[in-house]
């Protein structure tokens, strides 16, 4: 079912992008497992252990994390998940490799490919570069890279339309607000950052004009320790809501929200497990349904390389979780959210992209 996936997609909400190549270093590959795959909702059913063990293929996948790592409960391990459920039932093989630094990429891309992996996958826009380098230089190898496009014919690139989601959890924010006063905090400021933070702030503004957003960034998403003094800093200054888009940097925005008894919106997977009663939500982006259907096509003989894939609601790429504290918001709040979110699967509501485009959004009537 992977091409009739993808081919939806192609139809409503694909650009096609020609792409071509890759080259490396040397250092021993090894599956890195993180410590904690227990995340709740959506995101957990690509975890439901199989009937049966699929015969194994010839086939590996590698992935190299970004600096976030494995760990994040967010990005990279929903990248992992991908990974894990096209092993449980596609028979794949698997070599992850946890990136320290941003000098890492190329070494651990090259190191996946000393090591056979087939296709492999760069998880986050920083690896925008070493995937594009490292395509060129490889043309019999496959690659995968989330968050950004890599013009090569040997290349699939795979974005979302994050301020889609994020606009719906903004709703949400804006709605259980009992200051007026909510946050944000990015991880490194970029346009994909920019996309979660502009979706956010329209969708507060449109569920409660009077609430303001305080925004800041943290410039890395390996740093709990300044994520959680970045949202206590917002909590004791009166912001009761902060949503994070700063992968393992946002576990310390979650650590705040508990300590606090306040709020904190988690980012990408459903994040609610880490503190059921302090997780109002989370923007969920489906990166592992991504990467299994990109695989599955692999598998198939059937790669999408060229292709520039991107996901949003209407592709059911992004969304709110189920875990979402409907009793911490006024009643009615859910229905409200659902119109927003078909309105802007009909193409009646655009969501601003860019932070500047959010200063000048006015909400419409539905």
């Amino acid at each position: 079912m992977a091409h009739k996936w993808f081919a939806k997609v192609a139809v409503v909400a694909l650009t096609l992008s020609l792409l071509a190549g890759c080259g490396g270093a040397n250092q021993q590959p090894q599956t890195q497992t993180p410590s904690n795959q227990t995340p709740s909702g959506q995101e957990q059913q690509s975890q439901q252990p199989q009937e049966q063990t699929p015969a194994k293929v010839d086939f590996t996948v590698g992935m190299a994390t970004d600096v976030g790592g494995l760990n994040d409960d967010s990005f990279n391990a929903a990248a992992y998940r991908g990974i894990m459920r096209a092993k449980d039932e596609l028979g794949i093989q698997e070599i992850v490799i946890e990136s320290k630094r941003q000098e890492d990429y190329v070494t651990n891309l090259q190191t996946l490919i000393d090591g056979g992996a087939d296709l492999i996958w760069g998880v986050g826009f920083m690896m925008q570069a070493s995937i594009d380098e490292m395509a060129q230089a490889n043309p019999d190898h496959k690659f995968g890279l989330i968050d950004e496009q890599v013009n090569q014919p040997n290349a699939a690139s795979v974005l979302f339309k994050e301020q889609e989601g994020s606009f719906l959890v903004g709703y949400i924010a804006g709605k259980a607000t009992k200051t007026n006063r909510v946050g944000f905090v990015g991880g490194v400021e970029s346009p994909v950052i920019g996309r979660f933070e502009a979706g956010y702030r329209a969708g507060v503004k449109a569920a409660n004009p009077n609430a303001t957003v305080d925004v800041v960034y943290a410039a890395a998403f390996d740093d709990p320790a300044k994520g959680k003094d970045i949202a206590l800093t917002m909590f004791n200054t009166g912001a009761d809501v902060v949503f994070h888009a700063a992968g393992g940097t946002g576990q310390g925005v979650i650590e705040a929200a508990a300590e606090k008894n306040l709020f904190a919106i988690g980012v990408d997977s459903d994040q609610n497990y880490l503190a059921p009663n302090n997780v109002l939500t989370s923007m969920i982006k489906r990166v592992d349904v991504a990467v299994y259907e990109v695989i599955k096509q692999s598998v198939e003989g059937n790669f999408p390389g060229g292709q520039i894939v991107r996901l949003g609601l209407a592709e059911d790429g992004v969304g709110y979780a189920d875990s979402t504290l409907w009793d911490k918001v006024p009643e009615g709040t859910k229905a409200e959210v659902d119109k927003w979110a078909q309105a802007i699967k009909d193409g009646k509501v655009t969501v601003p992209e860019t932070p500047e485009e959010a200063d000048a959004w006015t909400a419409p009537t539905l």
